[in-house]
C-alpha cells in the first residue's frame, strides 16, 4: 500500500529543504525525496565547501602580506590535506545538523530515486527496493548539473568539473580554468593562492560577463597581482590529455599545457526523463516552465530552483521555495522581481549586485546618473589594508529611484543585503547615520553621490 503525503518534494538541496520545511509549518504532511546526500550540490560540491576553499585561501594570502601589516611571519606554506579534511568536516557538519533540522518539522526524508509516474504518483527506487508514494501535490527541485563540452568530455582525472576540482587529492603545479564566469573565478582564486599557475579562458570579451565591463575589467587586473592569466575573446578548440598533462588548444592557434583543466562553462537543469514523459511536462530548453506561482503545465506539481533555471542562486532557490510552499498548500503568491534577487561572487576581491546594472539601463534607454565610491578612501578599508575596488550606485533620473548597485571589494558580499533596500527607493539616504569607521559607509557615499549628495567625493 502506497504511502501518502500532502506534499512531496523531490530534492533536499536549498530549494527543496525550504520548501519542505515552509510546507511543514504549514500544517500539511511532507516528505523529501532524495537521490544522493541531504543539502543537495550547494552543500555538498557547491556554495559551502568552495567557500571554505576560499576562506583557507584567503587566509594564506594574508599570511604572505602579513608584513604590510608590520607583523612578521617566517613562512606560509598550505596544508592541503588540513584544508581539504577541514571542508570536509564542515560540510558533513552541516549536513548532519540539516538532516536533523528538517526531521525535526516532522517531515520525512526519503532516500532514492524518485520518478513521477502520473499527477499525485511517484515511484522511488533505492537499494531497499521499489515504494510507492502518493502526494496531494509536488515540488519539483531536482538541481543541476555542470554543463559538459561535448567535443571535451570530463574524465573525472584530467579533464574535470567544479565538483572534482573541490576535491583533489593534491595542489596542482598549472590549471587551465575553460570559463571565466562565477565558478571559474572563484576557483582561480583558490588554486593561485595556493601556488598553482592559473590560466583562465573566456569566450566572451571579458571575466564575469554578466556583469558591467568595470567589474571584469577590474577583477582581471586584480587577478595579475595573483599570477592569474585571464585570456579573454579566446576560444578552446581541443583538449588532448596524456600521461596525467594536458595540452590546451586554442583557436588563436596558442596552445597551454597543464595538469588539470576545469571545464567551467555554467550549469544545467536537470529533470529525469520519465517524469518528463509521464507528465507532459512543458521545458524551456533542459529547465522546466513554471508560470509567477511557480505551477507546472501540470496542476499540482509545481517547481523550483536550478530545475527551472533562473537564477542558479541558492538564495534565489529559497526565494522561489517560500512562493512554491505558499501555493501547493492553498496560497496565492506570486515570484517577487527576479532583479531584485542579490548576486553575489566570492573572488580575491568579492563581486555583488542587485537591480539594474548600468549596462542593462543602456540598453533599455534609461536615463541614468552613476554614484561611485572607492574603498581607497574609506578608514577601516585601509585600517585592514583592504583598498581595492569600488562601489557604483545607478540612480534613474526620470523617478529619481535607485534601481541598481554594483560593488566590488572585500565583503561586499555581506553588504549586498543592505543595498538591497535601496532599490526603488528615493531614500534620503544622507539622514540615515552609518557606524564610523565601517566598510558600509562606502555604501553610504556611493548613494549619496548617485543623488550629488556625496560628503566626501570631490564634485563631478
Amino acid at each position: 500500500m502506497a504511502e501518502r503525503f500532502d506534499v512531496v518534494v523531490i530534492g533536499s538541496g536549498p530549494g527543496g529543504y525550504a520548501a519542505a520545511i515552509r510546507c511543514a509549518q504549514r500544517g500539511v504532511s511532507v516528505a523529501v525525496i532524495e537521490k544522493s546526500l541531504v543539502g543537495g550540490t550547494c552543500l555538498n560540491c557547491g556554495c559551502i565547501p568552495s567557500k571554505t576553499l576560499l576562506a583557507s585561501a584567503h587566509t594564506l594570502l594574508q599570511i604572505k602580506h602579513a608584513a604590510m601589516m608590520g607583523i612578521d611571519v617566517s613562512t606560509a606554506a598550505p596544508n592541503w590535506p588540513k584544508i581539504q579534511a577541514r571542508k570536509d568536516a564542515v560540510v558533513g557538519g552541516f549536513r548532519k545538523g540539516l538532516t536533523g533540522l528538517i526531521k525535526s518539522h516532522k517531515v520525512t526524508i526519503i532516500e532514492g530515486w524518485a520518478v513521477v509516474t502520473a499527477p499525485g504518483q511517484i515511484t522511488v527506487e533505492s537499494d531497499a527496493g521499489s515504494m510507492q508514494i502518493n502526494a496531494g501535490g509536488i515540488i519539483l527541485a531536482t538541481g543541476s548539473k555542470p554543463i559538459e563540452i561535448p567535443s571535451i568530455p570530463f574524465d573525472g582525472q584530467t579533464v574535470i568539473s567544479s565538483k572534482e576540482a573541490l576535491s583533489l587529492q593534491e595542489i596542482p603545479q598549472s590549471m587551465v580554468i575553460v570559463g571565466g564566469g562565477v565558478i571559474g573565478c572563484e576557483m582561480a582564486c583558490v588554486y593561485a593562492a595556493m601556488g598553482t599557475k592559473v590560466t583562465i579562458v573566456e569566450a566572451l570579451s571579458r571575466l564575469i560577463p554578466m556583469e558591467d565591463e568595470w567589474v571584469g575589467r577590474l577583477i582581471a587586473r586584480e587577478f595579475k597581482k595573483l599570477d592569474i592569466d585571464s585570456l579573454t575573446d579566446q576560444k578552446v578548440t581541443s583538449v588532448e590529455t596524456s600521461g596525467g598533462m594536458a595540452k590546451v588548444a586554442l583557436e588563436s592557434g596558442q596552445s597551454i599545457d597543464a595538469e588539470k583543466v576545469l571545464i567551467s562553462v555554467g550549469r544545467r537543469a536537470v529533470v529525469d526523463q520519465e517524469t518528463r514523459d509521464a507528465l507532459n511536462l512543458q521545458m524551456n530548453g533542459p529547465a522546466l516552465t513554471v508560470n509567477a506561482k511557480l505551477e507546472t503545465n501540470v496542476s499540482g506539481v509545481y517547481a523550483i530552483g536550478d530545475a527551472v533555471g533562473t537564477t542558479y542562486l541558492a538564495h534565489g532557490a529559497f526565494a522561489e521555495a517560500e512562493v512554491a510552499a505558499i501555493n501547493v498548500t492553498g496560497g496565492n503568491e506570486e515570484i517577487a522581481d527576479y532583479s531584485l534577487i542579490p548576486r553575489a561572487v566570492y573572488t580575491f576581491p568579492e563581486i555583488a549586485s542587485v537591480g539594474m546594472s548600468e549596462q542593462k539601463c543602456q540598453s533599455e534607454g534609461i536615463d541614468v546618473t552613476v554614484g561611485k565610491a572607492f574603498f581607497k578612501a574609506n578608514g577601516r578599508s585601509n585600517a585592514h589594508n583592504e583598498t581595492v575596488g569600488e562601489i557604483r550606485v545607478v540612480r534613474d533620473n526620470a523617478t529619481d529611484k535607485i534601481v541598481g548597485v554594483t560593488m566590488v571589494g572585500a565583503i561586499v558580499t555581506e553588504l549586498i543585503g543592505a543595498a538591497r533596500t535601496l532599490i526603488g527607493t528615493t531614500e534620503k539616504i544622507t539622514e540615515i547615520s552609518f557606524p564610523h569607521p565601517t566598510v558600509s559607509e562606502v555604501l553610504k557615499e556611493a548613494a549619496e553621490d548617485a543623488f550629488g549628495l556625496s560628503l566626501h567625493n570631490p564634485p563631478h
